[in-house]
């Protein structure tokens, strides 16, 4: 599986690669990865490829990806180059106007892309009082719901619980459950 994993600087996109590659490891798959952090420190945007089988280089190239994970809809769009035809785009969506536009939805149509999307903010507000510090974990969970991937929910649950600080165990926990069942 190819995954590009977006969104900008401190939204976790990082644990999100450790978590596919903790996955992949207690499956003995090979794992290769790369990261790109732009200006992440200031809000930038992150991007991070990840693979799991026999692969060779760490990037996934233009029209390659599985899977776009993207915790900013703006960036996910950005990225959507990355997904191959038939490719699947789980997003966390702020503004579902964006997706009303024509060119998008001719460009997802054309390529048979499947978008996946939760309003992410307005979850953690309801469910984690606001705290968007679970973001990543949540979109964790909507790709195991959307059943995009070849990982299960069992599996992304062992990594995640295996790799929380253990104070945020149990509130990620919680939070990679609410992604399962909110995704559309």
């Amino acid at each position: 599986m190819r995954y590009v994993i977006v969104g900008i600087g401190g939204q976790g996109i990082l644990f999100s690669s450790r978590v596919l590659g903790e996955v992949a490891i207690r499956r003995g798959e090979s794992i290769i990865g790369s990261e790109v952090h732009g200006m992440a420190q200031r809000g930038g945007s992150v991007i991070s490829h990840f693979k799991s089988g026999d692969y060779k280089s760490p990037l996934v190239m233009a029209g390659e990806a599985d899977v776009l994970l993207a915790f900013d809809q703006n960036e996910g769009i950005r990225n959507l180059h990355f997904l191959r035809p038939g490719g699947a785009f789980v997003v966390n969506v702020h503004d579902k106007g964006a997706f009303e536009n024509p060119s998008l939805a001719e460009f997802l149509k054309e390529r048979g892309i499947s978008v996946h999307s939760l309003e992410g903010y307005n979850l953690l507000k309801e469910h984690m009082g606001g705290n968007f510090l679970f973001l990543n974990v949540l979109l964790m969970g909507a790709m195991c719901g959307a059943k995009v991937s070849d990982l299960t929910f069992e599996e992304v649950s062992a990594a995640v619980k295996e790799l929380s600080p253990p104070r945020f165990e149990e509130a990620n926990m919680k939070v990679l459950s609410i992604g399962a069942e909110s995704v559309s």
